[in-house]
C-alpha cells in the first residue's frame, strides 16, 4: 500500500526522500508527495497525482532543498487521486504529516476540529492529524509530546512520520498497525514504510512495535513506549542489498521474478534437507515438540497465499493425514468459529504485514490457539515476530505487484511442513525420502518449464483481443486455475475466473463460446481421464482450449485444441511446475495489451490496511 520515506541529516536530504520513493513504487500509489524544512525553517511542500515522475518534473520547478523531510505515495482510500488528497498534509504551516492506514474515528475528530475553526482542504482521514498535533502543539506541547497526545486520540491502524517548524531538529516517527522502519546511518538517521526503501543508504534497522514512538536527529534514535517510557529496540542487519531490487536486464520485474524461481526454490530448500528427510530444525527452537501435539491445521490468508494454502490442505490430508481447514483471512478475523484442541494455526504472507492476516493471527491468539506458524518471505515483518514458530521462504525482494516467487516458494516451504507433521501420521519413510528427491530435483524442472516461453509467448497474442477467460483444474490443481486466472486478472485486466473442471456442468459450461478461451492444466494423475472427459464437453460446445498437459498424459493437439507439452512430474511437485507457464501466459498477454505490468492499476503489493 502507501509508502512512507523521512530523513534527518546534516546535509540536503531530498534526493534520499525521492529515492526512497522510487524503491517504495512497487506498493502501488497513485499520487506522490514530499515536504521538507527548508534553510528558513519553512515547510516547503511538493505534491502531484500520478507516479514519481511527475513528482520530479514539479520539483525542478519548485525545488525542496533541506536537512529534515518526510515523503510519501499514496493508494487512495479516503478521496481520490487528486494534488489536495496527497500526501504530506500541513495545518497552518507549521506541522507536516505523512500517514499510512486508516483512521477509524476520522469523523468524529473533523466534526470536533471543524467547531475549533480547523479548515479542511482534502477529503483524506489523515488530515484530522494534522490538525490535531496542530492542537496540541498550539497548546504549548513539543513535538515529541503532541504527537504521543494525538496517537492517544486516534483509533485505527497508523504509521506516520511528522516534522514541525517549531523543531527544525527532531523527526517523530510513530506506528501502531502499519509497518515502519528506522534506518541508521552516518550522521543522517531514516525512516520508512519498508527496507527496501532505504537499502541504498543503510543495512542496519530497528523495527518499530505496536506503539512505539520515535525521535530521530542526525545522530540518535530514541523509542518510547506510549506512555513516554524509554525503551530498548534490537539493531538488526539487513542481508539486503541495493542490487536485488534493480530489474537489470529484464523488461519487467514480474518477468525477473518469474525467472529467479528456480535460484528462489533452492535457497527455501538450503540446508532444510538431509539425504532422505526434511529437517525439522528448520521450523525452530521447540518445533519439535510443538508438531508432536499436532492433530489439526488451520490455514489463514490472503490472495496468492490463499492459494498457496489451498494447495497445501491437499498434502496435509492425502500424504499427512491430518484434517485441514483453510479460510481467507478476511472472513475469518470477523467469523465466529470452532477452535479444535491441538491445532496449529498457520498464517502464509509473502511482506508479513497484510492486514487481514496479521490481524487473524491476533484474533486466533484470543480465541484459544495454543500454536502458530507463519510462512513469510521477509524476516523482519509483524507476522514472523508474533508467531510461535517461522519458516521463512528466501525469495528475495519481490517488486512486481503480482506474485511470482513467492507463490512457488510458499508451495514448496508448505511442501517441507507436510513432511514433518506427516511423519508423525501416515507419512512412512520411504514416501518422504521420494518426495526428498524430487525436491532436490525441483529447481532444475522449474528452469524446464520455463524454456516454453518462447511458445507461450506466440500463443498469447490469440488473448489479445478476449474479454474473458476460464481456467481449469482438478485435485491439487484446481488452486493452480484459480492462481493462473488471479494472474491474467491481475496484470492483463481480462475477467478471468478459476473452476474444478469437474464444475463444468454446474454453471460455467454456459459461458463456453469461441470468444472465451479455456486454459487447462493436465498433470498424468488419477484425475486425467476425468479432466479429459471435460475438455471433450468444452469442445463439444465449440470452446477454444489451451491445454498445458504432461506429454505422458496422451492429450493430442486438435482443431480448436492447442497443446503444449510439460515434462513428466511427480504429482507432489507438479503444482510448482504448473504454474510457471501459467505465470508466462499472464505476463505476455499484458505487455502485448499494453497495461502496466508490474503496478496494475488500483492494487497495490503490500495490503496493510483493512
Amino acid at each position: 500500500m502507501c509508502g512512507i520515506v523521512g530523513a534527518i541529516a546534516k546535509e540536503n536530504i531530498l534526493p534520499v526522500l525521492v529515492e526512497g520513493l522510487k524503491r517504495l513504487e512497487y506498493r502501488g500509489y497513485d499520487s506522490a508527495g514530499v515536504a521538507v524544512l527548508d534553510e528558513r525553517g519553512c515547510i516547503c511542500r511538493v505534491r502531484t497525482p500520478g507516479k514519481i515522475k511527475q513528482l520530479e518534473s514539479a520539483l525542478e520547478k519548485q525545488p525542496a532543498n533541506g536537512h529534515i523531510g518526510i515523503a510519501h505515495t499514496r493508494w487512495a482510500t479516503h478521496g481520490e487521486p487528486t494534488e489536495s488528497n496527497a500526501h504530506p498534509h500541513v495545518c497552518n504551516k507549521s506541522v507536516a504529516v505523512v500517514h499510512n492506514g486508516i483512521i477509524e474515528n476520522f469523523e468524529s475528530l473533523k466534526e470536533i476540529q471543524q467547531g475549533e475553526n480547523y479548515r479542511f482542504t482534502s477529503d483524506t482521514d489523515t488530515e484530522v492529524i494534522a490538525h490535531q498535533l496542530h492542537k496540541y502543539l498550539d497548546r504549548g506541547e513539543d513535538l515529541f509530546h503532541a504527537v504521543r497526545e494525538t496517537v492517544n486520540d486516534l483509533q485505527g491502524a497508523y504509521a506516520l512520520g511528522v516534522i514541525s517548524t517549531g523543531d527544525n531538529r527532531r523527526l517523530i516517527a510513530a506506528r501502531r498497525g502499519s509497518p515502519l522502519v528506522i534506518g541508521l546511518g552516518k550522521d543522517a538517521n531514516y525512516l520508512a514504510s519498508d527496507v527496501a526503501a532505504l537499502i541504498a543508504e543503510t543495512q542496519e534497522f530497528i523495527f518499530l512495535e505496536e506503539g512505539d514512538i520515535a525521535v530521530l536527529t542526525p545522530g540518535s534514535v530514541e523509542v518510547f513506549d506510549l506512555a513516554g517510557k524509554r525503551i530498548e529496540r534490537p539493531v538488526h542487519h539487513s542481508e539486503l542489498n541495493a542490487d536485488a531490487v534493480k530489474r537489470g536486464e529484464f523488461s519487467h520485474y514480474m518477468l525477473k521474478e518469474i525467472y529467479e524461481q528456480p535460484h528462489a526454490v533452492g535457497e527455501t530448500l538450503e540446508g532444510r534437507l538431509s539425504e532422505n528427510s526434511v529437517l525439522e530444525e528448520s521450523f525452530g527452537v521447540g518445533a519439535a515438540e510443538i508438531f508432536d501435539h499436532i492433530e489439526h491445521i488451520q490455514i489463514v490468508a490472503c490472495g496468492t497465499s490463499y492459494h498457496a494454502g489451498l494447495v497445501a490442505r491437499y498434502g496435509f490430508e492425502s500424504l499427512a493425514g491430518l484434517p485441514c481447514n483453510i479460510e481467507v483471512a478476511s472472513e475469518f478475523r470477523y467469523r465466529t468459529t470452532a477452535v479444535l484442541p491441538n491445532s496449529l494455526f498457520i498464517t502464509i504472507s509473502q511482506s508479513g504485514e497484510t492486514a487481514d492476516t496479521l490481524a487473524a493471527l491476533r484474533v486466533a491468539k484470543e480465541m484459544g490457539f495454543r500454536h502458530t506458524l507463519s510462512i513469510c518471505n521477509v524476516p523482519e515483518s509483524s507476522l514472523v515476530r508474533e508467531s510461535d514458530l517461522v519458516l521463512m521462504t528466501r525469495a528475495g525482494p519481490e517488486i512486481g505487484v503480482a506474485s511470482t516467487k513467492a507463490f512457488t516458494t510458499q508451495l514448496v516451504a508448505l511442501l517441507l511442513l507436510i513432511v514433518v507433521l506427516g511423519r508423525r501420521h501416515k507419512l512412512s519413510a520411504a514416501t518422504e525420502a521420494k518426495i526428498v528427491r524430487q525436491l532436490r530435483q525441483l529447481p532444475g524442472m522449474i528452469e524446464e518449464a520455463l524454456k516454453l516461453d518462447d511458445s507461450i509467448q506466440k500463443l498469447a497474442v490469440r488473448f489479445a483481443n478476449k474479454h474473458n477467460a476460464l481456467f481449469l483444474g482438478r485435485g491439487e490443481h484446481y488452486p493452480i486455475a484459480l492462481e493462473g486466472a488471479l494472474k491474467l486478472k491481475e496484470i492483463s485486466y481480462i475477467h478471468a475466473e478459476g473452476y474444478p473442471a469437474g464444475e463444468l456442468k454446474h454453471g460455467p459450461l454456459a459461458l463456453v463460446d469461441a470468444e472465451v478461451p479455456i486454459v487447462a492444466v493436465a498433470p498424468n494423475d488419477k484425475l486425467l481421464d476425468k479432466l479429459k472427459g471435460n475438455l471433450q464437453e468444452v469442445r463439444a460446445r465449440g470452446g477454444e482450449l489451451f491445454v498445458f498437459a504432461d506429454t505422458e498424459a496422451g492429450i493430442v493437439p486438435t482443431e480448436g485444441m492447442t497443446v503444449l507439452d510439460v515434462a513428466p512430474t511427480d504429482n507432489v511437485i507438479s503444482p510448482v511446475i504448473y504454474t510457471i507457464p501459467l505465470q508466462l501466459l499472464a505476463y505476455h498477454v499484458a505487455v502485448i495489451k499494453g497495461t502496466d505490468v508490474d503496478q496494475p492499476r488500483n492494487l497495490a503489493k503490500s495490503v496493510t490496511v483493512e
